[in-house]
């Protein structure tokens, strides 16, 4: 692995750091109703059984890109992408791979916690 490699995957570690913490309250700002929107819309296009699975207390299954692409609007995923500064591609891969925890993490009791005021 060569020195651009290596600084690649460290900023890459650090924007997925970043778009972590901040999805809850991103997706309040893109999706209507936020989070729970999102898992709306996932459910509506065939994607309930992953949501189930990251609101229950079993092991979270997971989303692929392109199951995301297909699954969500384009302005929303663009709008997403904006606010973190990175492309669509990128901010489609984060959501793939922090969005079944962070459902997990917000919905300790299978249900989604409301969003802090």
């Amino acid at each position: 692995m060569g020195l651009f490699d290596s600084i690649k995957g460290s900023l890459g570690d650090t924007i997925a750091q970043a778009g972590a913490a901040a999805l809850p309250g991103l997706l309040e700002r893109v999706f209507p109703n936020g989070m729970q929107g999102v898992l709306d819309q996932l459910q509506s296009s065939g994607y309930g059984q992953q949501v189930k699975s990251w609101l229950g207390r079993g092991e979270n299954e997971p989303i692929t890109v392109e199951d995301l692409r297909s699954a969500l609007d384009n302005e929303q995923v663009r709008a997403i992408a904006a606010k973190l500064g990175v492309p669509v591609d990128t901010a489609l891969e984060l959501l793939a791979g922090q969005l079944p925890q962070t459902v997990d993490q917000q919905s300790p009791e299978g249900e989604l916690k409301p969003p802090a005021a």
